[in-house]
């Protein structure tokens, strides 16, 4: 038990599920939610891209992105994300989650708006500025990241306090649905409207010029339920974690607390600057004592991060190409640019109300009851296993009569990894690390994510181009092929299995009891042992 505990923050470890905790829900939710929409749609809109900027009139086939130019359009907001998660997890710790919470929902506000408007008379010009407003869009969403599940973390109480960080995260679902609803919407408006021809090409040679308003009015989209939640972010006090531990202020601390759980609490300012005179809870992030403590933990969360998002991010960039070889989309030569887009989107929404979206909620419901090592374990193991069901007989999938066969073990290996470590590789990074370090470490483990979804997006982009250019139109996310590609995802994820060894169980202690802050002697062996935690 932590010997200095600070009766504020066992208010909260014990408070009851409150209006707050929903609110709180929200507020970081929505951002979680333009988070998703917004790396995610850009895969909506590729092949139109490709339509409308690079068509060929001396070929009889639509346009297409050349790799270097596709991998920049899917990748550069990764690379931006990484970024932000560097700099806001460690700008968070400096300077409070609240003063920087705010900078990034801005960014990520304005960087959408100004995607869709990506300016030039060439199509090098509008793809330049295309992937610079990503970059900062993608800069903006990774401090999303390690704010969200910080201040989620330090407000919620510690019985139900996964199943809040991974509310937050489930957004994340909705955020990827409401992407292909709109561009349903959007494609669907626009095919109507013009009654445009059943192939690729206008008489003039082209793609029907209004297609060019479809994938700006999609980006765009991205603004609007982050603008509509800034004045509430800007609302919320600072955490009492935060103000008590790290700023020391004991007084703001619990005037803040009092307010949100509506009790009278005391200002604990002795015990406060007694926390702040124990020497053994003041090394750093590069210090041999947090390597003692906690550096195995960042290993788990690092690596285990890095090898999902390498599976998770190049399954949601490509299905469009899994979709095209098992033939739910027809060749692109038998569809208009806009219709394309509608068939893309349907396939997409499908695979995400089937599979994505229960699976993050799935998370939610048992996170705090069966552990977060149980829940990673098991989802690792789920995805290794119909990842090789799916590319062992991969020649039978793709007989027309096996393809719904297909796309439902397909959507499985997305639940599993919304019901496993996909979530949990949020929520764990957030809960074991020290207050003063907790947004930096869950920087460091977001980046290392990205690093993964960037060798994802990259590494299976550049490999097309080892592939002669009928096979990549045929539908190849990589040179290797799709089987192959889907066997090396597999063992991706039996890797993940391996890693989540060195990652600790957090349900149903205290942050302060995890970190060993407060105590005379913080326990290594405690932190180790701690996956047997009593119910």
């Amino acid at each position: 038990m932590a010997r200095n505990q600070l009766g504020v923050l066992d208010a909260l470890d014990v408070a009851k599920t409150q209006w707050y905790h929903f609110t709180a829900i929200v507020i970081a939710g929505m951002g979680f939610f333009t988070d998703a929409y917004d790396l995610f749609s850009i895969s909506l809109v590729t092949k139109l891209l490709g339509r409308i900027y690079y068509f060929n009139p001396d070929s009889a086939k639509p346009g297409t992105l050349p790799p270097s130019v596709a991998a920049a359009v899917n990748g550069v907001a990764l690379c931006g994300t990484l970024a932000g998660q560097l700099f806001f997890g460690w700008l968070g710790d400096k300077l409070g989650r609240k003063r920087v919470y705010g900078i990034t929902l801005v960014l990520m506000v304005v960087c959408s708006f100004a995607s869709g408007l990506s300016l030039g008379h060439q199509p090098k010009g509008v793809m330049a500025t295309l992937c610079f407003f990503r970059f900062w869009l993608g800069f903006g969403i990774g401090g999303d990241y390690p704010l969200s599940a910080t201040i989620m973390s330090e407000y919620a109480n510690k019985k139900t306090r996964g199943a809040f960080i991974a509310a937050v995260f489930a957004m994340q679902g909705f955020g990827i649905l409401v992407g292909g609803i709109v561009a349903l919407i959007v494609s669907s408006a626009f095919d109507h409207a013009y009654n445009a021809p059943p192939y690729s090409v206008d008489r003039a040679g082209s793609t029907v010029p209004e297609a060019d308003y479809i994938w700006r009015i999609i980006l765009m989209f991205g603004a609007i339920p982050a603008a509509m939640t800034y004045y509430w972010r800007m609302k919320m006090p600072e955490t009492a974690r935060y103000t008590a531990l790290v700023a020391k202020n004991a007084k703001q601390a619990a005037n803040d607390m009092s307010k949100v759980l509506n009790v009278d609490l005391e200002a604990e300012e002795e015990k406060v600057q007694k926390i702040a005179e124990e020497r053994s809870n003041n090394f750093g992030l590069f210090s041999r004592e947090f390597a003692r403590r906690h550096g195995v933990h960042l290993v788990g969360t690092t690596t285990t991060w890095f090898l999902l998002d390498i599976a998770y991010y190049s399954s949601n960039l490509f299905q469009k190409d899994i979709f095209s070889k098992v033939g739910w989309l027809p060749p692109a030569k038998e569809m208009n640019a806009v219709h394309e887009v509608f068939r893309i989107a349907r396939a997409q929404t499908l695979i995400a109300l089937c599979g994505t979206v229960p699976g993050y909620w799935f998370t939610v419901a048992f996170i705090d009851r069966i552990g977060r090592f149980a829940i990673q374990l098991m989802g690792f193991f789920f995805m290794t296993v119909f990842m090789f069901a799916l590319a062992i007989p991969y020649h039978h999938w793709t007989l027309k009569p096996n393809h719904i066969g297909f796309v439902i073990m397909y959507s499985l290996t997305f639940f599993f990894a919304n019901f496993g470590p996909n979530a949990t590789t949020f929520v764990v990074p957030a809960e074991i690390f020290p207050a003063r370090l907790r947004s930096t470490c869950h920087g460091i483990s977001a980046a290392c994510g990205k690093a993964g979804a960037i060798v994802g997006a990259f590494g299976f982009l550049y490999a097309a181009q080892g592939k002669k250019e009928a096979d990549r139109d045929a539908g190849y996310p990589a040179g290797i092929g799709v089987k192959n590609s889907l066997i090396m995802l597999g063992v991706i994820n039996f890797f993940g299995i391996l890693f989540t060894l060195l990652v600790p169980e957090s349900k149903g202690k205290s942050l302060e009891e995890l970190t060993g802050e407060n105590e005379d002697e913080p326990s290594q062996t405690e932190l180790s042992a701690a996956r047997t935690v009593p119910e």
